[in-house]
């Protein structure tokens, strides 16, 4: 009776692990994020994460030193590494000062009185465009972060392919931000290909390899849509350098300098 009751004891002791609390990427934010910066050696003193709901706006970073991460973005990292993803990206966004970029255009509008008057569709069709392309930038400086911090930077892809797609994407049968999915990998490949031959052991990413093969098949295909990528790739390559010039500027970047200048009293 005795053998009976301990070898039910080990076995509800050997149970245990997979009764064990679900990962919490919020808990994770300020380690993670901490870990980020001090890899990279981004020296900047009393930086506070903070997970926030709805719209994510780090504007007045150079400010406050506060990195607001959006809640719905973490609830698609199940790691570490994908939790480094999430933070990574709004970090890429800072280095390459998106937000500070957007106030100086303002300023500049305001100062000169001009007012550009463009129709409901071209609008929304320019914000689409300049969304993607800044969250490529965001991205490629990301996958730089990622690596010098230990973290694996194909997490950036599975987080994004976790989310929900698009109606194009649906109808076209690619995974949701097939796109920018798709750049993040083209960067990887080029700058860090033993962590793309390395992979990522989850379905997203296994899913996101047949779409990534089809399309590098269409590539072979086409002089055009190589040249393209190749273009695409040495674009990043620049965004990535601009890590260097972030820490030289004590965490500011170059928008960040110009729009202190502007209104400096």
């Amino acid at each position: 009776m005795k053998k009976i009751v301990l070898s039910l004891f080990v076995a509800v002791v050997m149970a245990v692990p997979s009764f064990a609390a679900a990962y919490n990427s919020a808990n994770r934010v300020t380690t993670v994020g901490t870990q980020l910066l001090n890899k990279n050696g981004i020296a900047i003193q009393n930086v506070k994460f903070t997970v926030v709901s709805g719209e994510v706006n780090n504007s007045e970073f150079t400010t406050d030193k506060v990195v607001n991460i959006s809640s719905s973005k973490l609830s698609y990292a199940g790691n570490d590494n994908e939790t480094a993803a999430v933070i990574a990206n709004e970090l890429g966004h800072l280095i390459a000062g998106h937000s500070s970029k957007d106030k100086v255009m303002t300023s500049l509008q305001v100062a000169s009185g001009t007012e550009i008057q463009t129709s409901d569709l071209v609008s929304a069709a320019a914000i689409s465009y300049k969304s993607t392309k800044e969250e490529k930038e965001a991205d490629a400086i990301a996958s730089n972060l990622m690596v010098n911090a230990g973290y694996k930077p194909l997490a950036l892809i599975v987080v994004l392919t976790k989310q929900t797609g698009t109606y194009w994407d649906t109808i076209q049968g690619r995974p949701a931000n097939a796109e920018r999915a798709m750049a993040a990998y083209d960067y990887i490949a080029a700058v860090f290909p033993a962590k793309v031959k390395a992979g990522y052991g989850c379905n997203e990413y296994r899913n996101f390899l047949t779409y990534a093969n089809s399309v590098q098949e269409l590539r072979k295909n086409s002089k055009a849509l190589k040249k393209k990528a190749d273009k695409d790739v040495a674009k990043a390559k620049k965004q990535a350098n601009k890590i260097q010039k972030f820490k030289i500027r004590g965490g500011r970047s170059a928008w960040d300098a110009i729009y202190g200048l502007m209104t400096a009293e």
